[in-house]
């Protein structure tokens, strides 16, 4: 594990008119972070919920906080320029164990892992390829093949890794990879952080899944997930779903 805590204070003067909130302080799982801190009791954790749910804010909030390129790529390293700190990556701070105050506190070449953002993928992975810390060409494969290079080859050494939607781009066999990626990753003593909307990763035995939504944050168990039971319903009875969308 490298942190246990992640936490943030909101500024008066970026209160709305009013004293109100102001996006991202009035989307419910921030709210919440600032009431209370986001705990990490796995080495790996999902975050599921809708779309607009600030799943994506969160993660793309802890990459930056850690010293990860919000644009993706590999820790130490910055590719797409200079680039000002999201409003709550910049106020977004750490309790971290050991091993995570020595990343934290040294230079950031110091620091381990990996932020994979579904939006920026393909052009992180081809400035990794530049600076040679890829072995292939992510231009010259498949999306999902070149999310699998980046899993096979810069997922190693223990340190943070935050993935946002990782599974977009891949097949159900890719994903089952992927499983086996962040559970042989998660083993050297590394933390892994994962936005997703799929039931097949956060199947992972031993990891946390914290359920994102106008509750907030919560923790929940596999089979509770709502995405996980419309899943099933769908695939046992899809018409069941289609009457209502098509025809």
């Amino acid at each position: 594990m490298i942190v246990e805590r992640a936490y943030a204070h909101v500024a008066e003067d970026e209160l709305g008119p009013g004293g109100g909130p102001v996006w991202p302080w009035s989307v419910p799982c921030v709210r919440q972070l600032l009431d209370d801190g986001l705990r990490f009791t796995a080495p790996v954790t999902f975050l599921v919920g809708e779309n607009g749910s600030g799943k994506s804010t969160l993660v793309e909030a802890l990459a930056e906080a850690f010293g990860l390129d919000p644009w993706g790529g590999s820790a130490g390293h910055r590719y797409a320029g200079p680039r000002e700190p999201s409003v709550l990556g910049g106020r977004m701070r750490f309790e971290a164990t050991v091993a995570g105050r020595r990343m934290l506190r040294g230079p950031h070449t110091r620091r381990r892992g990996f932020f994979l953002r579904a939006e920026t993928a393909l052009d992180a992975l081809g400035r990794e390829r530049h600076t040679g810390r890829l072995s292939g060409t992510p231009d010259e494969m498949s999306h999902g093949e070149g999310f699998l290079m980046a899993f096979r080859e810069r997922f190693l050494d223990p340190g943070l890794y935050v993935l946002d939607e990782p599974e977009s781009a891949l097949s159900f066999a890719s994903c089952l990879e992927l499983v086996g990626v962040l559970d042989d990753l998660s083993r050297t003593g590394a933390q892994i952080i994962c936005a997703t909307h799929s039931p097949l990763l956060t199947a992972l035995p031993g990891a946390e899944i914290i359920e994102v939504g106008e509750h907030g944050m919560r923790s929940v168990e596999w089979h509770e997930l709502e995405l996980v039971e419309h899943w099933r319903r769908y695939l046992n009875d899809p018409k069941a779903y289609l009457r209502h969308i098509v025809g």
